[in-house]
């Protein structure tokens, strides 16, 4: 524990008060104080050769430890991290007058000194111990953290190592033969591929050293797999140096000669691909190696990382995080900047979510695109989202070799140690502009004036171990030639052996997949279920354990899911519970995670039971058979845009798992925009990645208002092309029940967005018998059975909950003229099921009917099948909002679409 830590905030005056109190009678005072102040006595007196210490010098004893405190809590601001130029004085409260100190008093011994393992030591010799540790390269934030334990022990490791590093010649050789891979690298390219975007990692060359580290250290403490994401700035350098994806390869995908496979998808540039490979470390073990893809939106992958790994904990290392570790590598401006990785950072240590702690390394170049750093935040550091959830950081100097390699080692310790994030700032420069074929110094002119004269961390390195004798000239030149004839391999193209990977589990499982094709979506699997495997099923989820107090009305719904079972009729939350339960009890797994979706926004789902007495957990669905697939369902923070980042990585992990999302609103999905955009709508064709992600987003208009009302169809429906997702919008309990069993029986995966209900939840009609659970499947267009074709003079086409406000009034006005067909499935188009329609009703008039005003919904979608039916739109007014607020005006235009339906 940290005797100290609680002085900084108590008055010296107090202090001298207590400590008086102490000589009269030591059992007066509270027991910290107590033991403080023996040790205290005990130290002074021998750094003043055992004379009793006099009020002054006590009072001066306290400031000393005031001023190891200061040290300790601000001395990051004085570190001397920035290889360019001067730091930003933040006036951190160290200087001796701040501590009612002064340099008369530098030679004066002092027993504080004992508090950071100096006995009988001068205020000099204090000083200078507190600067070595505290203010040289590494700047180190840590004090902010709450817990005692995990302060005391941030504190004791870096005071004992951070004094000196104490790394072997071994390891000195291998940082600077990693710097002379990093720079090999970028001068390779910089020479053959002049003016080529690369976004490279010049400057930031120790990048290189610190992810080898991280590797190796972490394989020592137990680490078998390390998952990277990371944005485009030295990604190459990274893959090729790191996962060890030979320069060949990479060279191809420069001159574009990599032979794509352009039968399927569009491909993406060569600094946003990922790559998978095993390495050997220097432990002697191998260590699978990750970097995942990702796009340019900045820090996006950032939750798909996360999820990703914790797929992989969960599936192939049993929840031990020990043995997998994420690593995140940002920029200093999109750190600060992007409010994503606020979000991951507060899921960090949420149950649901949790990963064992990341190890985030930020590349700081101190701007941004063309933005200097003052003008990209108002925190001190780019880091400052570490301090809000009480994790460390190290502000490292990126021309120092070694102090960056420590640092990642201490990041890599902590992490293994508390299962909790860490933070490595490195801060550096960027050696040309943005990309390579911009010019920095219309902005940066200054800055750019020293970058051009300054030495690559390599030729920094080499030049220092030389100076301290740590390798002698002749190694020196030697590794100097080694350095050069890499460089001239590369450049004569000489052969490179590529990493061996050895497939895991999960890899297996996609390799079982295939492909796609159009005709997968005209007519769907068998998904039926055996009527024991049901009620087996239905038994678990109406369980109530002996001893379990349920309130009233929840004890009344599991009753009335009883009562409806018996009588041969599903629900929509029955349907969609069996379909859970049905898969589990293959052996499958389902999580789903969202705002609210243990309950269900809308008290339908009721997927776990609370005791009202002590608010025990019982999850009925984790009960039915001992080989069962695991259950897990979590209450998601307040996000959006992380949360289903995270799923989505979750199921790019594994193919047998039906990872679900639900949006409290489907409306509210647009707050995770660029992860629909950039990984679920276009990750396949980008990437080759398959996911078989489930998004429930509650639709439907009930006069809720604009934000109550629509999750956007038509924005699904325009990103919708060569087979890319699947989107859906039930009518039937049974239908959705097919479609969700449908995502795990086919042997492919696709993202399925469904506009889930709402007002239909309880909805008389909106029921389904039983026995369509076993029998049939997915029905992706479903006809008016009860309508005669010869009367039919109009068919009504629609998806979703305005099906049943036109089949009231159709058995209102026993309408025979009119058949409504319904389109549960909008995309991928079930062509020839639609050709059939047309050819069943070859002299109606076609109509699309919908909800949504004329400028959303599925009606521009619709278009291109019309095939010259002349087809006609029946819907709200264009709007700019989606929806009224004014509830009489939603009811007179709910009515006003159903009169124009049914009238011809």
């Amino acid at each position: 524990m940290d005797k100290f830590s609680y002085l900084s905030n108590a008055d010296v005056s107090v202090i001298e008060d207590y400590y008086q109190q102490y000589r009269n009678d030591p059992e007066s005072v509270d027991m910290g104080w107590k033991k403080f102040f023996e040790g205290f006595e005990f130290a002074t007196r021998h750094a003043q050769g055992g004379v009793p210490v006099s009020a002054e010098h006590m009072h001066k004893e306290i400031n000393v430890v005031h001023l190891i405190h200061a040290y300790r809590s601000r001395g990051h601001l004085l570190s001397k991290t920035n290889p360019i130029r001067p730091r930003k004085d933040r006036d951190p409260g160290i200087a001796l007058s701040y501590h009612q100190l002064s340099e008369a008093d530098l030679d004066t011994r002092f027993g504080a000194g004992y508090i950071i393992g100096m006995e009988n030591a001068t205020l000099r010799e204090i000083v200078a111990k507190l600067e070595s540790i505290y203010c040289r390269s590494i700047g180190f934030e840590f004090m902010h953290i709450r817990e005692t334990e995990i302060r005391e022990w941030c504190k004791v490791y870096f005071e004992k190592h951070a004094y000196h590093y104490d790394f072997d010649v071994e390891k000195k050789k291998r940082i600077l033969s990693k710097l002379n891979e990093a720079v090999v690298f970028e001068s390779f390219l910089h020479k053959k591929y002049v003016g080529q975007k690369r976004f490279s990692l010049e400057g930031g060359e120790n990048t290189i050293p610190a992810l080898d580290a991280v590797i190796n250290r972490g394989s020592e403490l137990g680490v078998e797999s390390v998952a990277i994401g990371m944005a485009h700035r030295g990604r190459l350098n990274v893959l090729a140096n790191i996962l060890g994806k030979t320069y060949e390869y990479i060279f191809n995908e420069f001159e574009g000669i990599a032979n794509p496979d352009l039968s399927f998808g569009d491909g993406d540039v060569k600094y946003h691909l990922g790559f998978s490979s095993q390495v050997n470390t220097t432990a002697g073990k191998k260590v699978n190696l990750d970097l995942v893809p990702n796009p340019s939106h900045l820090e996006a992958v950032d939750p798909v990382l996360e999820g990703f790994v914790r797929a992989k904990a969960d599936m192939l290392y049993s929840k031990d995080y020990g043995k997998i570790m994420p690593v995140l590598i940002h920029g200093d401006a999109a750190v600060a900047g992007q409010g994503v990785v606020t979000e991951v950072a507060q899921m960090s240590q949420l149950k649901g979510y949790h990963t064992g702690g990341s190890l985030h390394f930020v590349i700081n170049n101190q701007i941004g695109f063309t933005t200097d750093f003052y003008d990209a935040r108002t925190s001190d550091y780019c880091t400052a989202v570490a301090n809000a959830i009480g994790v460390p950081v190290l502000h490292v100097n990126g021309d120092d070799a070694e102090a960056v390699t420590f640092a990642a080692e201490f990041a890599v310790a902590f992490r293994q140690e508390f299962k909790r994030d860490v933070f490595v700032d490195m801060l550096c420069y960027r050696r040309h502009g943005h990309n390579e074929s911009d010019e920095p110094k219309f902005t940066q002119p200054t800055l750019y004036a020293l970058i051009e004269k300054h030495p690559d961390p390599r030729q920094i390195y080499s030049a220092e171990l030389i100076k301290r004798g740590d390798i002698n000239a002749e190694l020196a030149s030697q590794m100097e030639e080694d350095f050069k004839n890499l460089l001239q391999d590369r450049l004569n193209l000489v052969k490179q052996h590529a990493v061996p990977y050895k497939p895991h589990a999960l890899d297996k499982e996609w390799e079982q997949m295939r492909r796609s094709t159009y005709e997968d979506f005209n007519a769907s699997p068998k998904t039926a279920i055996q009527p024991d495997a049901a009620a087996k099923v239905v038994s678990a989820i109406t369980h109530v354990p002996e001893g379990f107090h349920l309130m009233r009305k929840v004890q009344k719904l599991i009753e009335e899911r009883q009562k409806m079972f018996a009588d041969g009729q599903v629900n929509w939350s029955l349907a969609e519970l069996l379909a859970y339960g049905s898969l589990l009890s293959e052996g499958k797994k389902v999580r789903i995670s969202g705002q609210d979706v243990v309950r269900g926004t809308f008290s339908h789902r009721h997927a776990a039971l609370r005791d009202e007495t002590n608010n025990e957990l019982y999850i009925g669905l984790n009960n039915i058979h001992d080989k069962q697939g695991r259950f897990s369902i979590y209450n998601s923070l307040l996000s959006e845009y992380a949360v289903l980042g995270f799923e989505y990585g979750y199921s790019i992990a594994s193919p047998n798992v039906l990872t679900i999302w639900e949006a409290q609103f489907g409306d509210f999905a647009n707050g995770a925009q660029t992860i629909i955009d950039q990984f679920i709508s276009s990750g396949e064709s980008k990437w080759r990645r398959m996911s078989g992600l489930v998004m429930l987003l509650p639709h439907g208009y009930e006069g809720q208002g604009p934000e109550h009302s629509n999750a956007r169809p038509e924005r699904f429906l325009q990103l919708a092309a060569e087979m890319n997702m699947v989107v859906a919008n039930c009518t039937s309990p049974a239908n959705f029940f097919h479609l969700l069993r449908r995502q795990l029986s086919w042997d492919f995966r696709k993202p399925l967005i469904v506009m889930s209900p709402k007002a239909l939840l309880r909805h008389p009609l909106c029921v389904s018998p039983v026995s369509e659970l076993y029998d049939g499947h997915f029905r992706e267009i479903i006809d008016d059975t009860q309508a005669d074709p010869k009367k039919v003079k109009r068919v009504l086409m629609c998806t979703g909950k305005v099906y049943y406000d036109l089949l009231a009034r159709q058995q209102e006005e026993k309408r025979k003229d009119v058949a409504i067909v319904r389109f549960e499935q909008l995309y991928p188009m079930a062509e020839a099921q639609l050709d059939a329609m047309y050819a069943r009703y070859p002299k109606a008039e076609y109509y699309w009917v919908q909800e949504e005003p004329k400028n959303m919904g599925a009606w521009t979608y619709m278009l291109r099948y019309e095939q010259n039916r002349n087809l006609k739109l029946i819907a709200r007014k264009s709007s700019a909002s989606p929806a009224t607020g004014y509830a009489k005006v939603h009811e007179q235009e709910q009515q006003q679409i159903i009169n124009q339906a049914f009238t011809l």
